[in-house]
């Protein structure tokens, strides 16, 4: 809230169309939530087409703490369920095709081979 305590801070998102996702956009000062909106409709009137719009007081908005945010944290023996590590198996696949038909396995079915 600023100094008064008249003005009250809004965030304001947007999307484009019914099926884009939200997108945060701005923040504004407005006395409540009706003039909120009605700043943020004009705002982007001006700009662009826009399908929905929320204000949000950011004193709603709950964030969190920093004990929290270390709950997010990777633990370090899941590697296995990041995909980065079977780049390799392409190239092993390649290879292992190329090899299947080669001279000696042909031979090794018995023909013979003619001239």
């Amino acid at each position: 809230m600023s100094g008064n305590g008249f003005y009250q801070e809004f965030e304001v998102f947007s999307k484009r169309t019914d099926t884009s996702p939200m997108q945060y956009q701005f923040s504004l000062l407005a006395p409540n939530h009706e003039l909120a909106l009605v700043m943020a409709q004009e705002n982007f009137m001006r700009r662009e087409p826009v399908a929905d719009i929320w204000v949000i007081k950011r004193d709603d908005v709950r964030k969190m703490s920093l004990d929290e945010r270390q709950t997010l944290k990777r633990l370090d023996n899941k590697d296995y369920r990041n995909t980065k590590g079977y780049g390799y198996l392409k190239k092993k696949w390649r290879h292992y095709e190329q090899e299947m038909f080669d001279e000696k396995e042909i031979l090794s079915w018995g023909g013979k081979l003619q001239k």
